[in-house]
């Protein structure tokens, strides 16, 4: 394990209308904002997109197992912003439910937003972390600088 150490800086509230694609938005704000690292938490409802639902199978590089929803469901989530020199890399979990049906994964592609979602983000300060392609993975991971 590794770790680095910092504080909150700024908190946001963000208000997502409907139809903006969630992860094209949190992006636009996380660069005009200058946010280099940060935590999220949301809720409201995503109208159709993609997740990733885990590996399709336990092996290194993982092939992702991709879910298509719509007719939207009720969504509240967790991410993270860390920024490299591509911009603004946003990672973002969430549980969904529509009446007896469950999914749990990371959003993906374009996944719209149905009527609202309410975000609020804490910016962290003195934090050094950054993410990247992991050679090993192909996956986007964190790294702790430091």
């Amino acid at each position: 394990m590794k770790y680095t150490k910092g504080a909150i800086g700024r908190v946001f509230l963000l208000k997502f209308e409907d139809d903006e694609v969630l992860i094209d938005k949190l992006k636009a704000f996380a660069k005009k904002e200058k946010i280099r690292s940060g935590a999220m938490i949301f809720l409201g409802a995503l109208k159709k997109g993609t997740l990733v639902t885990g590996p399709q199978k336990p092996v290194i590089p993982p092939k992702p197992n991709k879910v298509s929803f719509k007719n939207a469901w009720e969504v509240m989530g967790i991410g993270s912003i860390f920024t490299n020199p591509s911009g603004p890399q946003v990672h973002v979990h969430v549980s969904m439910g529509k009446k007896q049906k469950t999914l749990t994964g990371c959003v993906r592609e374009k996944s719209k937003v149905f009527l609202v979602i309410e975000a609020v983000v804490l910016e962290l300060k003195g934090v050094k972390a950054t993410k990247a392609p992991d050679v090993m993975t192909g996956v986007n991971l964190l790294k702790i600088l430091g």
